[in-house]
C-alpha cells in the first residue's frame, strides 16, 4: 500500500522554515515599496531579501508539460523557485483573478512540489497580498 500525499498532509519543517522566511521577505518589499510598481521591480527586490535570509533561488524557471507524448521543455515559466522546494508565484495587478490560482496549482502539480505562494503586491495590505496553496 502506497500513500498519497494530500491536502491534509503536513509539509515538512524545512517547508515550513522556507516559508516563514518568505512571508517574511514579502512583508519587507510591500512595507518598503508599497503598491503601484511593476512585477519585475519586486521580484528583483523579493529574490534579495529572500538571499539576505540565505535562501536560494531560481528565477523564471521552465516548467515542462508533454502533449502527445512530446515533451515541451519551455510550456510555462514560474517566476521564483525558493530552495527548490517552494513556488513564488509573483503578480503586481489591482484585481485577483481566479485564474492565477489555477496557474500555481497547475505549476504544482507538473513540478511535483508541495508548496507554493501566489502574491499579489498591488494590494494595499501585505496580508492580502500572500495565498499559500499545498497539494
Amino acid at each position: 500500500m502506497s500513500l498519497e500525499k494530500n491536502e491534509f498532509d503536513k509539509i515538512s519543517d524545512k517547508e515550513e522554515d522556507v516559508a516563514e522566511k518568505i512571508v517574511d521577505s514579502v512583508y519587507a518589499v510591500h512595507s518598503t515599496l508599497g503598491p503601484g510598481l511593476l512585477e519585475n521591480v519586486y521580484e528583483v527586490c523579493f529574490c534579495h531579501e529572500l538571499n539576505k535570509r540565505g535562501l536560494s533561488y531560481k528565477r523564471q524557471v521552465f516548467v515542462p508539460i508533454e502533449y502527445n507524448g512530446i515533451k515541451f521543455h519551455e510550456a510555462f515559466r514560474l517566476d521564483v523557485l525558493v530552495e527548490d522546494l517552494v513556488i513564488c508565484e509573483l503578480k503586481a495587478a489591482g484585481k485577483s483573478n481566479p485564474v492565477w490560482k489555477a496557474q500555481v496549482l497547475t505549476y504544482l502539480k507538473l513540478t511535483g512540489k508541495r508548496l507554493a505562494f501566489l502574491i499579489n503586491f498591488s494590494q494595499p495590505l501585505s496580508k492580502r497580498s500572500i495565498r499559500r496553496y499545498i497539494l
